[in-house]
């Protein structure tokens, strides 16, 4: 087995850091777009609690969303141009959305007090409108844009499996950040998105092969399919240990930051499944990592870029998260 050069390695690198960026942005907005979508079970004065435990985290969490899309912008330009002539309408519903959260997230709390519920209701829909786009583009990703009623069923059911994910992840995050009576919702609302999230999980693991051909020779023949069974298997013990954790009164103690923990747990192995089924693609099928990248010329610059950004941007992250850790305060606009 002969060695890669550098040359031939840099386009793994930058399609590793482009999968983590967009991992580290589907987790930490992912709880974000949740919490949005819950607020609507939510009275005036808990929605200002929820709005404080995302506040200072949100802006920082879309970053990593411009990093891996800048990423597939400039390291692999090919993949660019046919991953959003593909998705150009999902693409833009939602930035549409994401743009609603951003103005409503601000004049919520500066607008008159008889306008407040029309931003909070403009937040909300902006937070579902994103997800449920996230969802559909997800779909169309991993189907390779296949054509046909089959593809488009696969990518509308995890177009609405994801919204529930992310719910999920928003409540066991307000189970982390709150207590006393917004605490105790947010528990239930995790029992309420827990068995369709699992659900949806179980169905699309099982669809996926059925739509794609690549796949299903990934996962489904010897011996391959002994070494990667750890990661359902895993996936499944963390899912039904959160279940069991929402179920007890440990939750509401020192253990109330371990359903979360256990959820990004789910997200990183899907990730690592996801990255098994499609590699050495960048679209399954279409476009390998090495026909889609740059020159290695050009890789090399984008690397030194890359060297200096991504550290200020994970020292920003990681300081916020540092300074707001604990339980949410009150809401305050200086």
């Amino acid at each position: 087995m002969t060695s890669m050069s550098f040359d031939e390695l840099l386009p793994l690198i930058f399609i590793g850091l482009m999968g983590v960026s967009l991992l580290i942005y589907v987790v930490s907005d992912g709880y974000d777009l949740g919490v949005g979508m819950l607020m609507h079970r939510a009275t005036p004065k808990e929605r200002d609690t929820m709005v404080a435990s995302i506040g200072p985290f949100w802006d920082a969490n879309e970053t990593w969303l411009v990093l891996g899309v800048g990423l597939l912008l400039i390291a692999f330009p090919k993949a660019h141009g046919l991953v959003l002539s593909e998705l150009y309408l999902p693409t833009t519903l939602m930035l549409v959305g994401l743009i609603l959260r951003g103005a409503a997230f601000d004049f919520r709390v500066k607008a008159k007090a008889s306008r407040k519920a029309m931003w909070d209701r403009l937040f909300i829909a902006g937070s579902m409108l994103a997800s449920v786009c996230q969802g559909w583009m997800l779909g169309r990703y991993i189907s390779g844009f296949g054509e046909g009623w089959n593809y488009l069923i696969f990518a509308g059911a995890i177009a609405v499996a994801l919204p529930m994910a992310y719910a999920l992840l928003g409540a066991t995050w307000l189970v982390m950040k709150t207590d006393g009576p917004l605490q105790d919702k947010a528990i239930g609302w995790s029992k309420i998105a827990w068995p369709p999230m699992v659900l949806g999980l179980i169905l699309i693991s099982m669809a996926t092969p059925w739509i794609s051909e690549t796949v299903r020779v990934r996962w489904f023949t010897l011996p391959a399919i002994i070494a990667v069974a750890s990661i359902p298997i895993t996936a499944g013990i963390a899912l039904v240990t959160v279940r069991v954790l929402l179920g007890s009164s440990a939750v509401r103690g020192s253990l109330c930051w371990l359903p979360f923990a256990l959820l990004v747990l789910v997200f990183l192995l899907s990730f690592l499944g996801l990255s098994y089924s499609i590699y050495p693609f960048v679209v399954i099928d279409r476009l390998t990592v090495w026909e889609a990248a740059s020159s290695p010329d050009s890789l090399k610059i984008i690397l030194i870029g890359v060297c200096i950004t991504l550290p200020v941007i994970v020292a920003y992250t990681g300081f916020s998260y540092r300074v707001f850790r604990g339980k949410t305060i009150e809401l305050d606009y200086a």
